[in-house]
């Protein structure tokens, strides 16, 4: 990187955005020996974007972790169930044909990729999004990385700052990027200013990647674009994507006659709950919702027909949420089961996995987490707990600011699934009960599944309320883009000199996923589609 005293840097490549896909882009580019810079609206400190607070796991298909646990996987069953899930329509070519890359790409643009920098992965892959109504993953694909995503972030930073070709490296931070450039119809740099001083800098150079993250952040345009057939946007939503997700250069892109798609396909969460030490406003923890609780309306009645389960399948438990006439939701279990299965999803309420400590993560997996239900009955608002059901329900009722959990109905509730229970296993006739059998029968989910837990053990109490809100995550939808990352004008054409990747692009195409996700999908789509855009690069340098 080259400074002049008019505050103009030049370099081979810009790229917008510290996060995994910027990270993944400028390695490979210096492995190629080229001049890179990176501009990052965020602090050195937060260097890594949400990847870096994330569980840290990652879809992939076929890989020797799979085939050590004799899980049998293939691309061809991948990619039946990548389009089972993600229903895409008649005009979802290059979307589809991004998935079909993925599948066959992740073994060795994802897996070898990351073996090869030092990332590390548990011995067993976890089995999430299994499909409800259709198929969802047929076998286990979600590979979990052994550190979380802190470790991903922290490995690939690592190996980029000591790279031997750091002099080519420049990194930029607290620049918030305020418009791209052109020159002679090509995109040839951007504009951006420091956040503190509000001096203005100006980039230029070869190719400019976009891996600025989508709109997940902004409640703004999240509620612009909510999906129509999820009714009116919920009173609450709680934000837990980053808070620089704020689609900014999806709207600079459009100025140069770039094609966004796909804006209202959104990955939210429906077992959102206050962060109880917010970072930013409307901050929300995404939890891992107890599979042995009840899953209850703001009434207290069971949701239904068919309960809800976690597991199986995120959208339909979001879409089910939004039903209800007031669309938040609650938990009711034991203190035996919140213990046993209360998680939360990211790197941060994971300690012993985050800081790699094996032995007190085995620990967690046969004995529970006592220390985090303690901390979040303790310090989370829409926590309650409580010694009898009259009593729960009276603490719901305090949070909610309404009289709208009876305690007889709430009783009734909790009583006819426990009695389901005492049945026996030949005559539960209940569907969350089958559920749980399924889930059991995986070695991955039956150490942290109750062995069909009764509510309201006297043995197993207190009893715990979560109140619980739709959570923002990702954004589906995002820049169109080819098979080489180049962002593509509204006639299809490509925009020269720009690219996008990560969630600015969709994860590919703008719209990899269509309606759904197989889950892991967004940090290998960031890997993978910034590998795309290197390699597409190299061809033009």
């Amino acid at each position: 990187m080259q400074q002049t005293k008019k505050e103009k840097y030049f370099s081979d490549v810009a790229i917008i955005g510290g996060g995994l896909a910027g990270i993944v882009a400028a390695l490979d580019l210096l492995d190629a020996d080229r001049n890179v810079i990176i501009i990052d609206r965020d602090s050195r400190e937060r260097f890594g974007g949400l990847a870096k607070l994330s569980f840290g796991g990652i879809f992939m298909v076929n890989t020797p972790v799979q085939r050590r646990n004799g899980i049998k996987d293939n691309t061809s069953l991948a990619f039946s169930d990548w389009n089972s899930t993600a229903e895409f329509g008649s005009k979802d070519l290059l979307p589809k044909a991004w998935a079909e890359a993925y599948v066959h790409n992740s073994l060795n643009d994802i897996y070898y990729y990351l073996t090869k920098h030092s990332v590390g992965f548990f011995p067993v892959v976890h089995w999430v999004e299994r499909g409800l109504h259709q198929p969802g993953n047929s076998v286990p694909r979600f590979h979990m990385v052994w550190g979380t995503g802190h470790s991903l972030i922290e490995t690939l930073a690592q190996k980029l700052l000591h790279h031997k070709n750091l002099n080519r490296l420049g990194i930029v931070f607290d620049a918030r990027v305020k418009s791209l450039t052109r020159t002679n119809g090509r995109i040839d740099g951007c504009i951006a200013q420091e956040t503190k001083t509000g001096r203005e800098l100006i980039f230029k150079a070869d190719h400019v990647v976009i891996a600025s993250g989508g709109i997940a952040g902004n409640l703004m345009q999240v509620r612009k674009h909510w999906p129509k057939h999820l009714g009116q946007t919920p009173e609450t939503l709680l934000n837990g994507s980053h808070p620089f997700a704020m689609g900014d250069l999806h709207a600079q892109a459009q100025k140069f006659g770039a094609q966004v798609t796909h804006l209202d396909k959104m990955w939210n969460y429906a077992a959102g709950v206050h962060h109880p030490n917010p970072k930013m406003e409307n901050h929300g923890l995404s939890l891992v919702p107890p599979k042995s609780a009840l899953w209850l309306d703001s009434n207290g009645e069971r949701i239904g027909p068919q309960p809800l389960v976690t597991g199986f399948d995120t959208r339909f438990l979001v879409e089910q949420v939004c039903k209800q006439k007031e669309k938040y939701s609650w938990q009711v279990m034991n203190w035996k089961i919140a213990v046993k299965e209360l998680a939360v999803s990211g790197s941060e309420f994971n300690d012993e996995i985050r800081n790699k400590n094996l032995i007190g993560f085995l620990k967690t997996v046969w004995f529970g987490n006592e220390g985090l239900v303690k901390l979040l009955t303790n310090e989370c608002v829409d926590f309650v707990i409580a010694n009898s059901v009259g009593e729960l329900a009276e603490k719901m009722n305090q949070l909610a600011g309404r009289n709208s959990v009876r305690p007889e109905v709430l009783e009734k509730t909790i009583r006819a699934y426990d009695d389901r229970i005492d049945r026996g296993k030949s005559f539960r006739n209940d569907d969350q009960l089958r559920r749980i059998a399924q889930l059991r029968e995986y070695r991955g989910d039956r150490v942290r599944t109750c062995n069909f837990q009764k509510i309201l053990d006297p043995k197993a109490k207190p009893l715990i309320a979560i109140r619980e809100f739709i959570l923002t995550r990702k954004s589906m939808g995002g820049l169109q883009t080819d098979l080489r990352s180049r962002v593509l004008d509204t006639k299809g054409k490509v925009i020269p000199g720009l690219y996008a990747v990560g969630e600015a692009a969709g994860f590919g195409g703008g719209g990899i996923h269509g309606k759904g996700a197989l889950e892991g999908t967004f940090l290998g789509g960031c890997v993978l589609t910034s590998r795309f855009a290197v390699r597409s690069i190299l061809e033009n340098l």
